[in-house]
């Protein structure tokens, strides 16, 4: 059971550039819903930490959103459905909460009640643009544990962009000033279209319905079905047992361009979808293909600033196949498709 203690507003500690930020397509393809994580800590003993850490959180994350400012700001709805980020300085929630738990109670994290109830909760039901777009939640455990919890907006930011600013903010936690290459980037129109607009060159899976379940009209009844979430634990000697199988039979019937070993990703990727159709236990010729998301960064030419801040992912899909092919075939075959779709987007095909 979690009490909450106090709320607050963190602005930036300096005046921050005003006025709207241009979203590019990744932005405006992301959810709408926050990306949660959570940071566990534990006690030194020190009880003056109790005191003291709260306050260097806050303190140093108003540091943090003046280099980071549109974190600080709120989306608004523009023409056409589309977003746009109004920088204006409305700041980031903090709340602050006790738990009569321990950290041990926690268990191994796999996601429960309990898990998502370290992270701060965000009221959908409200304009978005009273939205904060970062929460964070500092929850102090009974035995001097302390977690903090984040809810980052999706649109505002990727896993890289996320990741960049949760180091600047530890670093500034730690007294540290960011170095001027450190300074993350907010331009978001290098990644606009050129103007006017060309006529696809590709044809482009990733905007294709998924195929339904065959007998089926629609995914209605897919869609109602709740949706969980659990944890695969694999160990190392299991990744690499998988990988040697994938690679001991090269799957041939491919457009490949790289021939390197296949990758952990791939490998693990493919055996969850051969597990997946196996367990749908359904009919051999049912289609099947899988959807990812695939950072691009490195793949634009020219790349965007290393310390850009935004999202730079798409979704890529594999071609359709079935599921007795999956089945039938060696764990290469998947393992196939999925780097087909991975090295199908160039930079003429991002664009």
């Amino acid at each position: 059971m979690i009490t909450l203690k106090s709320t607050s507003t963190i602005v930036p500690s300096k005046p921050t550039p005003s006025g709207t930020l241009w979203l590019s397509e990744s932005d405006q393809r992301m959810q709408w819903t926050h990306a949660p994580l959570i940071c566990i800590y534990k006690t030194t003993g020190n009880n003056n930490e109790k005191t003291t850490t709260l306050e260097t959180l806050k303190d140093s994350l108003s540091r943090t959103l003046v280099p980071y400012y549109p974190l600080a700001g709120r989306l608004h709805w523009i023409h056409g459905g589309r977003l746009e980020l109004h920088c204006n300085a409305k700041g980031a929630q903090v709340l602050e909460a006790y738990s009569e738990a321990k950290l041990d109670d926690l268990g191994d994290f796999a996601p429960t009640e309990a898990i998502e109830d370290l992270v701060p909760k965000v009221d959908y039901g409200s304009p978005i643009e009273d939205w904060p777009l970062l929460l964070v939640q500092v929850t102090r455990f009974s035995c001097g544990g302390l977690c903090v919890g984040t809810a980052m907006s999706h649109t505002m930011a990727d896993g890289w962009s996320a990741a960049n600013f949760f180091n600047a903010w530890a670093k500034v936690a730690r007294g540290n000033e960011l170095e001027e290459n450190e300074i993350p980037f907010h331009d978001r129109t290098i990644l606009r279209s050129p103007e006017p607009l060309m006529p696809p060159r590709f044809d482009h899976i990733e905007f294709t319905k998924p195929p339904l379940l065959i007998g089926h009209t629609d995914a209605k009844e897919v869609q109602k079905k709740k949706s969980c979430v659990t944890l695969l634990k694999v160990t190392r000697e299991q990744v690499e047992r998988l990988k040697k199988k994938a690679n001991e039979i090269p799957y041939q019937d491919t457009e490949m361009v790289s021939t390197r070993p296949y990758s952990r990703y791939e490998t693990i990727a493919s055996h969850l979808w051969r597990c997946i159709c196996k367990a749908r236990a359904g009919n051999i010729s049912q289609p099947t293909r899988v959807y990812t998301m695939l950072e691009f960064r490195s793949r634009l030419k020219p790349p965007p600033p290393l310390r850009y801040f935004g999202n730079a992912v798409l979704q890529t899909v594999t071609s359709n196949c079935v599921h007795g092919d999956l089945l039938a075939k060696p764990l290469s075959f998947g393992a196939g498709k999925l780097r087909e779709a991975i090295e199908r987007m160039t930079d003429e095909y991002i664009r």
